[in-house]
Parts: structure tokens; C-alpha cells; sequence
């Protein structure tokens, strides 16, 4: 097991230092005649950015004092999101410089002139030009011949490299200020069979993955909060991934939560990332912030039985999903909604008769085309979904992990409402 580990360790990192070889290469190489300090800083620039993504994930996960992972976290993050789409508008490139190299050159001047035969006659010799005074520009004598133009290749190779790199920096430039500016709400009708007359209509605001840390702060959630309580829902569902760090550091930031309003309180359930950030206290942490945690564990509202289950990672502590405690003694002719962090839990989930499960986890993608990725190892996205007789929402979150940027995954609050079909 080492050795495979060892293996793909080794395999991961001789793939990037390839892909950033490609990136200096084609930006900073390609678009210069000769070595020098461009290169050098080329270099500089790729490799330190590099060093500071690494050292921001580093500095978060080994706990580092909160002001270094707040320093590290800003350039690195974004340099690991730019780095991306620098790869990818440079690899696109690559179709274009065939075609820019057809391109007919201009000639100067209009080509050649054909000289004219001239009558015989005396010579004259030429008076003296008059000298340039030692102040003003020097002046090119006319048959001097002007300095070489850059070739095409040259030409070629710099027009590619900086339609790439305004391509990427407006990309992740316009992905950063869609997580920036905060969440919009997603409305989703989602009809249940066993659910009374009664209920029908009922709203559970659904936020995931608000990922409070080192660059989303106390602002951030302050948005998270007004947005949430701006849809007047009647239960709200925090369904994990609130945070990357202690209590301590971000306990300040997750404040905000205490505002939350819904006529049948506020619900949260863990995700992977509590487990990194020390879950017993966050769990103690938003239970005094007037949210009610769902730890294997069931309540029966009026209307429907509200579950929800620890994450997958918990298993790692001795407290990861216990599906039998939270849903084996409930009445099967009650309609269930099931709060479960990660999409895979799902399985579970129809074996217990649940009538509707809210995940988050997936982030949609975050990064396109992370969703492809993200597809392989879950089997819904983002979305309703049905799998059986159980359905299954999965919200692409409100916040972002690592850089905070979103490509093609745009941040969300749902409004699940819930419809009888009998109403």
C-alpha cells in the first residue's frame, strides 16, 4: 500500500511540474529571443506561486497561526485557480498557432521598387549633409537597413500567450467576484407522496459548503445569513462543510449564524471538513449559536420525521453515519427528509425508506471541469435526482474551497418547497 501510495505521489507530481514546465514555456520562453530576466522571472513567478498554494494548504491543515494561513491563503489559492486556466487557454492555443502562421506576411514599403532606366549624365557630386546636432535623435542614413523585425514564430508565440493569459485572469478574475459578492437562491419544487395536505408549500432553506476560513470570513457569512433569512423559510438545513479551522480562529466568523430565523428552528449536520477542523467543538460551537445538530439522530416535526446523519469522514474518529440510530424505530408512513452531507450517502438512505435526502459536498465542480471529475465519485452533482422511491437534492453550495473562485458552478442557497401530491 506504501508503494502505491509512493507511486501515485511521485506520478501527481511529475504531471505538475510537467504542466508548469508547458505554462513557463509557452508564456515566458516562447515570447522572448534570448535568456535573460524575463525568463528569470517567468520562473520565479510559476514556481513561487506554487510554493505558496502548497504552503496555504499546508499552513490549514497542520493549524498554523491563523494570520499565516490568511497570508498564505489569498496568493496562493488564486495562483492555483489561475495556474489552471493558464494551462487550459495555452493548451487551446495550440489549435490557433497553425493557422496564425498561415497568415500572410505584410512586406514594408509594399515590396521592391523596379528601377527605371535613366538618361546618360555628368555626375555631381553631392553637397555635404548637414550633421545632426549632438542633442537630437541620430538619424538613419537611407540605404542603412532597418533593424530585423521579430520572426513569426516570435510573433506567433506572443500573440498566443497573451490572449491566454488575459483569457485566464478574466476567467478567474470574474469567478472570484461571483463567490465574493455571495450565494443566489435556487427555488425547487419537490413533490412527496406521504407527505399531508397540510404541509404543502412547506420551505427548508438547503446551504452547504460555506467553507468559513482563512479568505470567506465573518462578511461572508454575514451575506450567507441576510440571504437566507431574506426567503422567510420555515426550517433551514445547514447540511455541512461549515468551516476550515478551529473554533478559536473562526469562531468570530461563524457568529452570524445566531441570526438565523425559520419558523421550525435551524438544523445542522457535519461534513468532511468538521472532521478536519475538530467537529466535537464545532458541534458545541453552532449548538450555542442556536442551531440544533443532528448527530445520528431524528425529530419529528408536525408534518414529516427531519434525520440527519454524521459524515462518511467521522468514521475515521469512531462517529461516522449511523442510519439505524437515526431512522430504524420511526413510523414508515411518515415522509422522511434526511440530512446527509455527501451525495453518496444516498444508498443508505433508500434502504431506509427516505422519502427525500439533502447533500451538498460536491460544490457542482467548484472549477470547471472539476465537474467531470466530481461525476466519477458521486452520483448526483448538483440537483434533483430520484433513485428509487427516494429523492435526492444536491446544492452546489454557498461558499468555495481553496480558491475562492467558481467556473461554471455558481454558488447557491435552495429553497426546497415541498408540494403533497394529494394537495
Amino acid at each position: 500500500m506504501v508503494i502505491v501510495f509512493v507511486l501515485v505521489a511521485l506520478l501527481v507530481l511529475a504531471v505538475l511540474v510537467a504542466a508548469n514546465w508547458y505554462v513557463w514555456r509557452r508564456l515566458f520562453r516562447d515570447t522572448t529571443e534570448r535568456p535573460g530576466p524575463v525568463r528569470r522571472a517567468g520562473a520565479v513567478l510559476v514556481a513561487g506561486g506554487w510554493v505558496l498554494a502548497v504552503g496555504a494548504l499546508v499552513a490549514e491543515r497542520a493549524g498554523a497561526p491563523f494570520l499565516l494561513q490568511r497570508v498564505l491563503a489569498w496568493p496562493g489559492f488564486l495562483w492555483m485557480a489561475l495556474s489552471i486556466y493558464l494551462l487550459l487557454a495555452l493548451l487551446a492555443g495550440e489549435a490557433v498557432r497553425p493557422l496564425l502562421r498561415r497568415l500572410p506576411e505584410r512586406r514594408a514599403g509594399g515590396g521592391a521598387a523596379v528601377a527605371e532606366p535613366q538618361p546618360e549624365s555628368v555626375t555631381v557630386p553631392e553637397p555635404p549633409q548637414p550633421q545632426p546636432s549632438p542633442s537630437g535623435p541620430p538619424r538613419r542614413a537611407p540605404d542603412e537597413p532597418r533593424p530585423p523585425a521579430p520572426s513569426r514564430r516570435l510573433f506567433v508565440s506572443r500573440v498566443v500567450a497573451g490572449a491566454a493569459a488575459a483569457a485566464a485572469v478574466g476567467t478567474v478574475g470574474y469567478g472570484t467576484y461571483g463567490v465574493l459578492r455571495g450565494p443566489s437562491v435556487q427555488r425547487v419544487t419537490v413533490p412527496l407522496a406521504k407527505l399531508p395536505r397540510a404541509a404543502h408549500g412547506y420551505r427548508i432553506a438547503v446551504v452547504s459548503d460555506i467553507h468559513l476560513g482563512p479568505v470567506l470570513g465573518r462578511g461572508f457569512a454575514e451575506k450567507v445569513v441576510d440571504t437566507i433569512n431574506a426567503t422567510q423559510p420555515d426550517l433551514i438545513a445547514v447540511v455541512g462543510d461549515l468551516v476550515d479551522g478551529s473554533v478559536k480562529d473562526l469562531g468570530p466568523a461563524a457568529a452570524p449564524l445566531a441570526r438565523l430565523k425559520a419558523r421550525h428552528g435551524s438544523y445542522f449536520v457535519t461534513g468532511n471538513h468538521e472532521y478536519f477542523s475538530g467537529a466535537a467543538q464545532w458541534v458545541a460551537e453552532v449548538r450555542h449559536l442556536g442551531l440544533r445538530p443532528l448527530e445520528n439522530a431524528r425529530t419529528e416535526l408536525p408534518w414529516f420525521d427531519l434525520a440527519g446523519v454524521n459524515d462518511v469522514q467521522g468514521e475515521s474518529e469512531g462517529h461516522g453515519p449511523d442510519f439505524a440510530r437515526a431512522l430504524g424505530d420511526r413510523d414508515p408512513t411518515r415522509a422522511c427528509v434526511l440530512l446527509a452531507h455527501q451525495p453518496v450517502q444516498i444508498h443508505e438512505a433508500v434502504r431506509h425508506g427516505v422519502d427525500l435526502q439533502l447533500s451538498g459536498h460536491t460544490h457542482g465542480g467548484q472549477l470547471w471541469p472539476g465537474s467531470l471529475l466530481a461525476e466519477l465519485a458521486n452520483p448526483t452533482v448538483a440537483g434533483l435526482e430520484r433513485y428509487g422511491d427516494t429523492q435526492l437534492y444536491v446544492s452546489r453550495g454557498a461558499g468555495a474551497w481553496g480558491p475562492p473562485t467558481r467556473v461554471g458552478a455558481p454558488s447557491d442557497i435552495t429553497v426546497i418547497e415541498l408540494a403533497a401530491r394529494r394537495a
